[in-house]
């Protein structure tokens, strides 16, 4: 059934902060579809997946109020705010959540470690269509201005289209001109993985600590179906994420070695 603009209510988050460019720009193109509320972290909380608060108390802040906007302020993570929104602030189950645009790819494996994807997933598992979107440009002044016509497109196609239970989207966009992107293509996640190493450093105080740093290694930079491969051919990705994290491949080979171990 079609849900009316001035009826539909949308949850939006992030993991890059509330002043963040890529949330601001999301908000401007939300508010095309319908009503709504915004919950973003008081900071930056990128990689911290679905990471949840539960050693100390989470503060949530009503920053702004119109007929068509709330905007909060959460101390927590992003599912955390997502979960807060769900439960108590908001006057009914959203109809989307949609979460963004972070700044810098979260293709391949690194959909696991994103606090962006973790909150359309935490969305995907309170029953709504879930949707993700990010900008290939870890540059704090990243130009998003290429990403509105693709939000709304994919948008667009969630009005008229549900999603199955249990599948979000992960939706990455190149950074390159809008004249440049060659349209939209629907893929699956590249096999890859990051190659972590730490710089050791001292403090001022003489102490030893770490810093993360990483190179992400394509496995299969070959293939012409995956994220990865539409990302650097600048195409705008889409890969339908599953919650059922069950290797559904493997059971009955397991259940065969255990049957007969």
């Amino acid at each position: 059934m079609k849900v009316d603009k001035n009826d539909r209510l949308i949850l939006l988050t992030n993991d890059d902060g509330l002043y963040a460019e890529g949330l601001n720009t999301l908000i401007e193109v939300m508010q095309e579809f319908g009503k709504v509320v915004v919950i973003s972290t008081t900071e930056s909380r990128s990689g911290m997946s679905q990471a949840l608060t539960v050693k100390m108390p989470i503060r949530v802040k009503l920053l702004q109020e119109t007929d068509t906007k709330r905007v909060y302020a959460c101390s927590g993570t992003p599912t955390d705010g997502v979960k807060i929104a769900v439960n108590q602030l908001l006057e009914r189950k959203p109809d989307w959540v949609v979460s963004g645009i972070n700044h810098g790819s979260n293709a391949s494996v690194s959909v696991i470690y994103s606090g962006t994807m973790a909150a359309a997933i935490e969305g995907c598992l309170y029953g709504i269509d879930s949707v993700g979107f990010s900008l290939n440009d870890y540059s704090a002044k990243a130009d998003f201005s290429s990403s509105k016509k693709y939000v709304r497109e994919i948008m667009k196609n969630l009005e008229k289209n549900k999603l199955p239970g249990g599948v979000c989207l992960n939706v990455n966009i190149p950074s390159c001109k809008s004249s440049e992107i060659k349209g939209i293509m629907v893929c699956r996640q590249a096999r890859g993985n990051w190659r972590e190493e730490f710089e050791k450093r001292k403090d001022p105080m003489g102490k030893t600590y770490y810093w993360l740093t990483g190179i992400f290694q394509n496995h299969e930079p070959d293939s012409t179906d995956t994220d990865e491969w539409a990302l650097s051919n600048k195409h705008v990705s889409v890969v339908p994420v599953s919650v059922d994290m069950t290797a559904h491949s493997f059971i009955d080979d397991l259940r065969k070695q255990i049957n007969n171990g």
